[in-house]
């Protein structure tokens, strides 16, 4: 042998020798020093982790009665991730579930494709990395072939889940008091890492409006889990380890199922009544709350909508209806979300504003047919006019010229079209401290904070329109001069003086202001309030619906109390005044003709009328009331647009309402002896009761 065949076969040795090493120091590392950490991934890959999902919690009214429960149903869900790794990307296995489910491929794909901007529905707005429900009402002879022979379904799942269910009891929807579930986003999941997912369950689906998003974390429980030892085939052997999910807790409201049936049902009556008048009537809501302590009793919205619109997925040209105004945008709730001019009805904060500014309570001021506010003529309704009279008489007979006498005269004093540095603008800030302008802090997400004109406002809002006003101030409104020319000629005259000094607080937005018109907007819900701190002598309650959230077991896992009340800045004096006048609306004032019959000496309702003058629609239909006016208990209030006058439509729709719950007119009393359970509920319940329609979170 050579030389330099030994140099060769040293170098080999030595290689082979440092190759052993390696791999003897590389086995001593795996089974020595990661010994343990192999040993769990070992132990893993022989077992299998499933999330069991925690019943969602119910809600309920304040009797105990479901307004939504859970049902339980054979569910199918497909796994896009699954049928992207198959050769044809699972257009087989579409094809047999298809034919198996009685429909097409292409709608399943619809169903779990994703939804985007350019993607119209059916689609899937949850994380595409979860199983997609494709039906939620299979037949359990399919449901089982599809169980029994998983090789020919690869990717596909059926078993049984929980399934959203609204029992209407009573006849009571609360459709947007209560929301509805949607599946979580992958965005969702990535912020709350505390969420699990396990295809279609209620672990999977968050609340999207109402109670269902404010209560969300109470309501959904918390999942378990099950490890399960498989074999090499996937085969389940057994069981590692289990944790039981814990359930969701039910949520008791102060809703009365039967009061907002009344409240819904008042609501569909009107439009009913009012459209065959020959009324647009496009919308109403009615607000039912306890005046002392804010609880909400009834909160109703028209027009409503079918939560079980969302089963199954839901059509592009069904979710255009619930958002377009085609169909009245239902998915809107009016009493909480609806901004409308409150008329009338606005001048309970408008008097103490004129009080609190030196006018004499109980003087006597002339009320003509018009006064002149500067050089334009202000109008009572229908112009008439009432002589001289105190101010309880202006409420009852609504009297709008001696509230525009006191803006215009408080206007003038703050300088008129030069203003002080520092102008007082009386009305302005009496109404800010009841609320107006603010939101009321209802438990539901989405609540508008209506709108105080005032001349930051009036400065904004010329700034965002300055120039369409200039462009209207010159060229004018062709469109409608063809139509009107004479109501042409007038908003042209109107658009060039905003053009010049739309940042101006002129007289009329005073004069305006103060009896509820022009921009002023108002929600029902915070009308409702004003008129509760009336008659429980100036508190500012804080609605609540939500009184506890109580375990599946009975007991209570919190109370939620309503906030502590603001003190109204008003004389006691003085609201003792207005609610004396506010008795005599219903027997002698403008609600007269709709309380006609009605036994105000069983029920003393109180109230004010307001019809809202609406350019280019017909009026807003207002009725506040507050009662039994001797020892007020509920606030009621009723509004309805496009639906006329106050004393036509609405004041007849809270009577209604009233008569619902104290047993007047022949009916049975929806609540007993007028009052709200002193108590929760005793649960313990399970998912029993009526049958009623049915909301899931499947595609949208």
């Amino acid at each position: 042998m050579n030389s330099r065949t030994h140099f060769r076969l040293v170098v080999l040795y030595v290689l082979v020798g440092a190759m052993l090493l390696v791999l003897m120091g590389r086995l001593w590392t795996m089974q020595v020093l990661d010994g343990a950490h192999y040993r769990q991934i070992a132990a893993e890959n022989r077992t299998r982790d499933i999330v069991v999902p925690a019943v969602r919690g119910m809600i309920l009214d304040g009797s105990g009665r479901a307004l939504v429960r859970n049902r339980t149903a054979l569910v199918v869900s497909v796994d896009r991730t699954a049928l992207a790794r198959q050769k044809d990307k699972g257009k087989g296995v579409l094809d047999r579930l298809a034919r198996t489910l009685g429909t097409s491929r292409a709608d399943l794909e619809k169903r779990i494709r994703l939804c985007g901007p350019t993607v119209k529905r059916p689609c899937w707005p949850g994380s595409p990395y979860q199983p997609i429900p494709v039906d939620d009402r299979v037949d359990p002879k399919r449901a089982l072939q599809i169980m029994e022979r998983q090789e020919e379904y690869p990717g596909v799942t059926a078993a049984v889940q929980p399934v959203r269910e609204y029992p209407e009891p009573e006849g009571a929807a609360a459709v947007q008091a209560l929301g509805y579930l949607q599946p979580i986003t992958q965005e969702e999941l990535d912020k709350r890492k505390g969420l699990k997912v396990t295809g279609y369950s209620g672990v999977d689906l968050i609340g999207r409006d109402g109670l269902e998003a404010t209560y969300d974390s109470d309501l959904r429980g918390e999942p378990g889990f099950r490890k399960v030892l498989v074999d090499s085939q996937g085969r389940v052997t057994g069981t590692a380890q289990e944790k039981s999910p814990i359930p969701g807790g039910n949520l008791v409201t102060s809703l009365d199922a039967k009061v907002q049936e009344a409240a819904e049902k008042a609501l569909e009556n009107g439009i009913k009544s009012a459209r065959s008048q020959g009324r647009k009537a496009d919308s109403a809501a009615a607000v039912v709350m306890d005046v002392q302590t804010g609880r909400v009793v009834a909160l109703a919205s028209y027009p409503t909508y079918d939560p079980a619109i969302w089963t199954g997925g839901i059509s592009e040209d069904e979710y255009e209806g619930l958002l377009g105004k085609k169909k009245g945008e239902p998915l809107i709730s009016r009493a909480t979300q609806g901004q409308f001019a409150p008329a009338s009805t606005f001048k309970i904060a408008t008097l103490t504003g004129a009080i609190a500014d030196g006018y004499d309570l109980h003087g006597t001021y002339s009320c003509p047919g018009s006064y002149m506010v500067g050089s334009r003529a202000f109008r009572n309704f229908e112009g008439q006019a009432h002589g001289s009279m105190n101010l309880h008489r202006a409420l009852v007979v609504s009297c709008d010229t001696i509230f525009y006498k006191f803006a215009y005269e408080a206007w003038l004093r703050d300088g008129g079209m030069k203003p002080k540095k520092k102008p007082a603008d009386p009305m302005v800030t009496m109404i800010r401290k009841w609320g107006f302008g603010s939101r009321t802090g209802i438990d539901v997400p989405g609540e508008t904070p209506g709108r105080i004109p005032d001349r930051q406002w009036k400065r904004d809002y010329w700034n965002a329109t300055k120039n369409a006003d200039c462009k209207a101030a010159k060229e004018g409104y062709p469109d409608l001069e063809r139509k009107d020319p004479g109501r042409a000629a007038y908003v042209k005259k109107i658009a060039a003086e905003n053009c010049l000094e739309g940042f101006a607080w002129r007289a009329g937005d005073a004069a305006n202001l103060a009896i509820g018109q022009g921009d002023m907007l108002v929600t029902p819900l915070q009308l409702t309030r004003a008129y509760a701190a009336v008659a429980n002598g100036g508190r500012l309650v804080v609605p609540r619906i939500a009184q506890a959230v109580v375990r599946p077991d009975g007991s209570v896992a919190r109370r939620i109390d309503t906030p502590k009340a603001q003190r109204l800045p008003v004389d006691p004096k003085v609201l003792k005044y207005i609610r004396d006048s506010l008795a005599d609306v219903p027997k002698s004032g403008t609600a007269r003709g709709a309380f006609a019959g009605f036994d105000l000496k069983k029920v003393a309702v109180a109230g004010k009328t307001g019809t809202a003058e609406v350019w280019g629609k017909d009026d807003t239909s207002w009725f506040a009331s507050y009662g039994p006016a001797d020892k007020p208990r509920f606030a009621v209030v009723a509004m309805f647009s496009q639906g006329g006058t106050g004393g036509g439509l609405a004041a007849p729709a809270v009577r209604e309402i009233w008569e619902a719950m104290y047993g007047l007119g022949g009916k049975k009393p929806a609540l007993k002896d007028g009052k709200l359970p002193a108590t929760l509920p005793k649960l313990g319940i399970g998912s029993g009761g009526v049958t009623g329609r049915a909301g899931t979170g499947a595609p949208s």
